[in-house]
């Protein structure tokens, strides 16, 4: 949705109710939905998450220049940034929650900043008495608590309860515990976890005559081939042979994540010895883990020490930023605990050294290729990497840059500072097409830094591209649609729930195909009111047998089904910040009601639109790959 301005001066409002609950709301006097978009156009409704769609591009400016502030905060005559600097030039404010900005998986609370943001962008024009919150989140209401007490307005918290989750009783325990012993507990679990794969490829990296390294995950990998001994990973696709091809050795530094495929360290170790014997030093494969030393451990505690004692220096002094006079710290000041002394912190420290150690140890290289989504290890990479004096390094995104994923973005000032302690960047930035440039762009990130190259994990759709047009005539009553479920489980269930509110108003020979993601599987009988199939087939089988492809809020998958030529309806899912890839995308659809869904599958359906050029030219496609050979060949 287009931005849009405040709205107009508003007549006095005694009091209003700030709804962060489930089921219907209160009638009495004008409701501000925090997770709710309403059913109506009710003058005395305001939905929130509405605001912050038509107001998109100023609230996310605004975080960011808040989270900007906030390092550049000076605390006893120093910057926040230059206290937290953990290696000389390096500031461990980069690798913080806050400045990582994972608003959709580690930091969630950060959608309340910006539906904050919202509401005070909406409030300042209108002439308020009364603030009732309804919501059992304590951080919240403390910050609606203190905006009230700031613009001289009263306030009412009505605390509701909501359903407990279920969780272990060890996992419990565990939560129980001050962040120092989660940190303490966290370490030696993972040490012992890890440690089979330990020193696994060490010496064929230290005699590699390979000088092209890749940093990715050991996930995602062709099952077959790694039973086979071969790497094949869809991250990739065919670029690794291709390289080989060209008579360029190449390093893979691989990032153990468990999957069903690798179920323990002591598979994952089995593949990376696998790899090693059948590549013959063409490639050369360890994990982040091969690094692990008592050394290692020693100095990973030690600069969590370092952490601590800062932390315990500072406590919550960045928390006297405030954003235009709304106050957010409450929201974050767990994350700031978190990243200081908790678990997260002793797992950063971990990563630097680990990286520190394995770039060390590498004979000096050309170009480095690592996965880019600024997580915090990627800062502990690039910190590692240039300090050991490597040769250029290539960050490089391997899916879509979506608006609202606000770990690609920082504030333009911070593009602009050098010298110590400054963002941590690569040398360059390796862009999957026109979409993804166009979002870096829109950032405000150095134009001159950025490079196009071929969609690795999307080549697949150069074959996709030519479905026809689905029948479009009034007579045609069966619809067929397929469902793209998310990883998440609650944004799964959100979705299907939707979709069975909305299925009385399709048509009546609609049939449903369900594709799950793997790690959050779909059972029929848990929505009765829907008549489905499940299906696991690749979507690219599945995508050509569908009128039109029904999205989670957040799922990647979209992005297949909308190069593909196939009508795709997202859910703006009122729980959180509009995170489909597709948004902003023209023909795309959008739907926050079980109305809207309805009519917006309906009318995607009929649309004779399938492939545009905005869809043909998201990814840059190219089999041959002339642009990465081009980006790694020449520079090998």
């Amino acid at each position: 949705m287009p931005d849009q301005g405040v709205q107009e001066r508003g007549p006095c409002l005694a009091k209003i109710i700030i709804w962060d609950a489930e089921g219907p709301p209160p009638g009495d006097g004008t409701t501000v939905l925090w997770r709710g978009f309403g059913q109506g156009a009710a003058p005395d409704v305001v939905s929130i998450p509405r605001l912050v769609e038509e107001n998109a591009g100023i609230l996310r400016k605004r975080y960011l220049a808040w989270i900007y502030e906030l390092g550049e905060t000076p605390i006893k005559g120093r910057r926040l940034i230059d206290r937290l600097c953990l290696r000389p030039g390096f500031s461990y404010w980069w690798m913080t929650l806050l400045a990582e900005k994972c608003n959709y998986g580690k930091s969630p609370q950060i959608d309340d900043a910006i539906r904050l943001m919202a509401f005070d962008q909406w409030a300042a024009r209108r002439h308020l008495d009364t603030v009732l919150l309804a919501s059992d989140n304590l951080p919240l209401a403390e910050c609606i608590r203190m905006w009230c007490t700031k613009v001289g307005v009263a306030f009412e918290w009505q605390r509701i309860s909501t359903h407990s989750v279920h969780m272990s009783w060890t996992r419990r325990a565990y939560l129980s515990l001050h962040p120092i012993l989660q940190a303490f507990a966290w370490l030696p679990r993972y040490v012992v976890d890890r440690w089979p794969l330990r020193g696994v490829g060490l010496k064929e990296w230290q005699q590699t005559e390979g000088r092209v390294t890749f940093v990715s995950y050991l996930f995602n990998l062709v099952p077959e081939a790694a039973q086979d001994g071969r790497y094949e990973s869809r991250y990739w696709a065919h670029l690794p042979d291709d390289l080989e091809r060209g008579k360029c050795k190449t390093n893979w530094l691989h990032l153990y994540v468990k999957d069903e495929c690798l179920s323990s360290s002591g598979k994952a170790a089995g593949v990376i010895r696998g790899f090693n014997r059948r590549a013959r030093n063409e490639q050369v494969h360890v994990t982040h883990d091969t690094f692990l030393t008592a050394r290692v451990i020693f100095k990973t505690i030690k600069d969590w020490g370092k952490l601590a004692w800062v932390y315990r220096r500072l406590q919550n002094a960045p928390s006297s930023t405030a954003s235009e006079g709304l106050d957010l710290w409450p929201l974050f000041a767990r994350d700031w605990e978190e990243s200081m002394v908790g678990p997260t912190a002793m797992s950063n420290a971990l990563y630097i050294n680990l990286f520190e150690s394995a770039m060390k140890s590498l004979p000096k290289q050309r170009v480095g290729v690592y996965l880019q989504e600024n997580q915090a290890w990627e800062f502990g990479l690039i910190q590692a990497w240039k300090a050991a004096g490597q040769g250029r390094l290539v960050g490089c995104p391997h899916s879509s840059v979506r608006f609202w994923d606000l770990r690609y973005f920082f504030d333009p000032r911070s593009y602009g500072r050098i010298g110590n302690n400054s963002l941590p960047l690569p040398d360059q930035v390796a862009l999957n097409g026109e979409a993804a440039s166009n979002a870096y762009l829109a950032g405000s990130y150095p134009a001159g830094d950025l490079v196009q190259v071929e969609a690795l994990r999307y080549l697949y759709l150069d074959e996709a591209r030519i479905r026809p047009a689905a029948d479009s005539s009034a007579s045609k009553v069966c619809l067929r649609l397929l469902v793209l479920g998310d990883y998440l489980r609650s944004n799964t269930r959100f979705q299907m729930r939707l979709l069975e509110e909305a299925a009385p108003a399709l048509p009546t020979d609609t049939t449903i195909t369900v594709k799950p993601h793997p790690a959050c599987p779909v059972r029929p009988e848990d929505y009765p009111g829907l008549r489905i199939t499940v299906s696991m087939s690749p979507i690219h089988i599945l995508l050509p047998a569908c009128d039109v492809a029904y999205a989670s809020s957040v799922t990647s998958a979209a992005v297949d089904a909308y190069c593909a030529g196939v009508p795709v309806v997202s859910v703006l899912n009122p729980g959180g910040l509009n995170m489909s890839p597709l948004r902003g995308c023209a023909g795309a659809f959008f739907a926050a009601t079980p109305e809207e869904l309805a009519d917006e599958l309906i009318s995607a359906a009929a649309s004779s639109s399938r492939s545009t050029e905005t869809q043909q030219n998201f990814f840059t496609i190219d089999q041959k790959l002339p642009r990465w050979r081009k980006l790694l060949l020449e520079a090998a």
